[in-house]
């Protein structure tokens, strides 16, 4: 048989009030602050009755470094607050986009797509957008440079002057969307779906385009200098005034199917190789 407990009302009473203390911060730092202060007067007080005017002196002296010291600890812990918060806001948009990843909905796309210009407010451009889903969006003048986009879906999707430089994407689909003037330099895009896109002055300065798809695609005064096509369909792809100087792997039997290379910039020897297979092409 366990032995009863005895009981202390005076005790006990004790601890529920000092757990009545504890719980409340504010009363606690009252409580604490009134006792150090109690301590410290009673303490000094003598020395205050032998010589005021130096004791009085030591204060002021005291307070104005106490002062500075609540200066400079405030200023560092509101900066060390800011700077948590923000971080903590950060991790919340990645792991949004993570929850939504491979969700083909329009609400998990919209929530996305402000997921990535939030981070974009606070200068984060490397984002995780592998297989993301996001057909039908709005990312004109977005700033995605070196993010992971391999495998996303942006079909039917705007991105006129986004910056998709040294982007990952791999595999992507941008089939009928508009990516105007966007900046792809260095992109490594082995297999992208470009077909039926609007490309107008897109920049594609050495990005890598092995097998990309641009059947149909709008080029016209696209920059594709230095940039590798080995492979890549330009089937009634239109290249008035594109740039294709440099571009590697690029073959006239390539661009022999293109709608129009009108006034496009190319190497002599591949000048040549076209006009000797389909010359029309380049005069029209």
């Amino acid at each position: 048989m366990a032995p009863t407990k005895t009981p202390h009302p005076v005790l006990d009473r004790f601890v529920e009030g000092f757990n009545h203390v504890v719980e409340k911060p504010l009363l606690t730092a009252t409580i604490v602050l009134g006792l150090v202060t109690f301590i410290v007067v009673g303490l000094s007080f003598p020395f205050y009755l032998k010589d005021p005017e130096a004791f009085g002196a030591q204060i002021l002296a005291e307070a104005h470094g106490m002062i500075f010291d609540i200066a400079v600890i405030g200023i560092l812990l509101y900066w060390l607050n800011e700077r948590g918060e923000i971080r903590q806001r950060i991790r919340v948009y990645k792991d949004e986009i993570d929850d939504y990843r491979q969700l083909d909905s329009p609400e998990a796309s919209f929530r996305t797509v402000g997921n990535i210009k939030r981070l974009n407010r606070h200068q984060i451009t490397q984002i995780n957008l592998v297989n993301s889903s996001l057909p039908r969006t709005n990312l004109n003048y977005v700033n995605l440079k070196g993010s992971n986009m391999n495998s996303a879906n942006l079909t039917n999707s705007s991105l006129i002057e986004s910056n998709l430089e040294a982007a990952r994407l791999n595999q992507a689909n941008f089939e009928n969307s508009n990516l105007n003037q966007v900046n792809l330099r260095g992109a490594y895009a082995s297999g992208c779906n470009f077909k039926d896109a609007f490309l107008i002055k897109a920049q594609f300065q050495n990005a890598l385009l092995i097998k990309a798809n641009f059947n149909n695609a709008y080029l016209m005064e696209a920059d594709l200098q230095g940039s590798y096509l080995m492979g890549a369909d330009f089937e009634n792809a239109s290249l008035y005034k594109a740039d294709l100087r440099g571009a590697k792997g690029l073959t006239a039997e390539q661009l022999s199917k293109a709608k129009t290379l009108y006034l496009a910039k190319m190497d002599k020897e591949l000048q040549l190789q076209l006009e000797q297979l389909s010359g029309e092409l380049v005069e029209a």
